[in-house]
């Protein structure tokens, strides 16, 4: 007897875990003891699935997570302060049986609505943070979620703390008709004004995000994570498929839909979410950010063009398949460094890599034109070429340095802006047109370094900066020199007599005033002697820093706009 008691008791106790789940399209974690995953029909323990962060343990898709267990998987145990955890009730169009579902879905669930809100602490970083319970009417928005959500992001704002939201829902709450849809607005002018006073808000996006949530606070992040595989959309796809009688794509509307299409930063698997959000949190800390590193000796200049080397056979090197590219100077000269993604406009493009990283101890913005290692790469990167997605991505990235403060570090390699019939369509000139008038007065330090072609518009794009370095085999052009002898000798052929007569070597440019500094290479240039010139670079980088960072605005806005007004 006293073992069946016990056995009702676990059984309970499961329920209660993982009860009613949104309806979506995503599996559902099942009631009881042992069940058959919705999705590959296995045979699971509910434990095991508890136990692996509500990961199928035999397919690996993920479950619906109540969101007092999500709570307790991201923030620090014994940290969580709740904040509105009791809200009366509204049911603005009078609408008939709504209370009394409201009623039932808060003894159901334990919640008082769909959302739970409060400060808390990720690996000891305070934040304020929301989650949304799909199984509270689909975590709908209505009248009390958006005021849930509003007053949390206020008083963040207030406390000065970052926000995270993980987001679930079905979109508005028909129910409450259009207050419903004003919780959009509401929500979306409280993140406009935590944002202005220069501080985080990071969305997490779970299975489903979608309406007026999507439309609203779900994408509107300075940095949005989504989980593998979650639905995420405006109109969900049965909608789209009965309104406009099209047959989606397998895949459509999904993580890895949108970090493709450029409005999702990162995927982060639903295990190392914790540690995801822990490092973002350190990276955006505002005593980090007044962090002040001893002074360090001035870095004295090496002997420029010691080789004795023609132009051509400097253009030459700089195209040479194993010198390093622009993730090879990530890797060596940062840490910590974490890939932001896509342009929130369109898509994501390779030839731009760009995250936030940190250089001795503080946070910076890093960007660079990247080409790849392998013809593989090389293709999926446009071979170094940026499109205007690539532009525009590492525009919003400059942007977001600007807001906290991050000194922004470019890397340019490029043969130019790519120039295909689909650049155009979306843009390509207004594209580079932007980040130079945008770039010239941007309000925090830009360091640009040349590491191998830069190659007309499509590096100035990167390259309207406080200073701008060179490494000794890199090239500044107008166009390549292929380009130069064809439009003005009519002869393609003559690009050694261009490379000479167009003076785009490191020294020429130094000379000319268009640079700062010329960095020696080894006698040849390839990863395995990259480190020789990372040693060069290192020093000089944490001087120009500090030189920077004691500039006032005024200051540094000036000073580039001189440096450039001179030329």
């Amino acid at each position: 007897m006293k073992l069946d008691n016990v056995f009702k008791k676990r059984k309970i106790e499961q329920e209660e875990l993982v009860s009613e789940q949104p309806e979506s399209e995503g599996p559902k974690i099942p009631a009881g003891l042992l069940k058959k995953c919705n999705h590959c029909k296995a045979a699971i323990i509910a434990e095991d699935v508890k136990r692996d962060c509500y990961i199928c343990p035999k397919c690996g898709e993920y479950f619906h997570v109540p969101a007092r267990v999500r709570l307790a998987m991201t923030v620090d145990e014994g940290t969580f302060e709740e904040w509105d955890a009791v809200m009366s009730p509204v049911n603005p169009m009078e609408y008939k049986g709504y209370p009394e579902k409201v009623a039932a879905l808060q003894e159901k669930t334990g919640l008082n609505e769909a959302v739970i809100t409060g400060k808390g602490s990720i690996d000891g970083q305070k934040t304020a943070i929301g989650i949304c319970d799909g199984r509270f009417l689909m975590a709908s928005m209505g009248h009390n979620v958006g005021e849930k959500i509003t007053r949390m992001v206020e008083r963040a704002t207030e406390e000065r703390l970052p926000v995270i939201i993980f987001c679930c829902s079905g979109g508005a709450r028909m129910q409450e008709g259009i207050v419903s849809l004003m919780q959009m607005a509401k929500t979306s002018a409280a993140l406009k004004r935590h944002s202005d006073a220069g501080l985080l808000y990071i969305s997490v996006l779970t299975d489903p995000t979608t309406g007026g949530v999507t439309a609203s606070f779900a994408m509107l992040g300075d940095i949005i994570l989504a989980e593998p595989k979650a639905l995420i959309g405006f109109a969900g796809p049965r909608v789209i498929e009965q309104t406009m009688k099209q047959k989606l794509p397998k895949g459509f509307q999904r993580s890895e839909f949108l970090l493709e299409h450029g409005f999702v930063d990162e995927i982060v698997e639903r295990p190392k979410m914790k540690e995801a959000l822990a490092a973002y949190l350190r990276m955006h800390s505002e005593n980090i950010q007044l962090q002040i590193t001893d002074s360090v000796d001035s870095v004295e200049e090496q002997p420029v063009e010691k080789r004795k080397l023609s132009a051509w056979d400097r253009v030459l090197l700089s195209r040479q398949n194993d010198r390093p590219v622009g993730t090879d100077y990530i890797e060596l000269l940062f840490t910590d460094f974490r890939e932001l993604h896509g342009d929130r406009q369109f898509g994501d493009d390779g030839a731009i890599v760009g995250g936030v990283a940190m250089f001795h101890g503080r946070p910076v913005t890093v960007i660079v034109q990247e080409k790849g290692k392998t013809t593989k790469e090389n293709i999926a990167r446009g071979f170094g070429m940026p499109k205007p997605e690539g532009y525009r991505k590492a525009l919003r990235l400059m942007k977001q340095a600007e807001k906290f403060h991050r000194p922004v570090f470019c890397i340019v390699d490029t043969p130019g802006a790519f120039c295909g019939m689909e650049a155009e369509e979306r843009g390509q000139g207004e594209a580079i047109a932007r980040n130079l008038w945008e770039l010239s007065s941007l309000k925090s330090p830009v360091l640009t370094v040349v590491t191998g072609e830069g190659g007309s518009g499509g590096a100035l794009a990167m390259a309207v900066a406080d200073e701008v370095w060179m490494l000794e085999n890199a090239t500044y052009s107008i166009l390549s020199p292929e380009g130069f002898a064809s439009i003005l000798w009519k002869d393609a052929s003559k690009a050694d007599e261009a490379a000479k007569a167009m003076k785009l070597t490191a020294g020429d440019v130094l000379k000319s005033g268009v640079i700062e500094r010329v960095i020696p290479e080894p006698e040849e240039l390839t990863r395995e002697t990259l480190p020789e010139v990372i040693m060069r670079m290192e020093p000089a980088i944490e001087e120009f820093m500090q030189r920077y960072a004691g500039m006032t605005e005024e200051e540094l806005l000036e000073h580039r706009y001189s440096r450039f007004r001179a030329m």
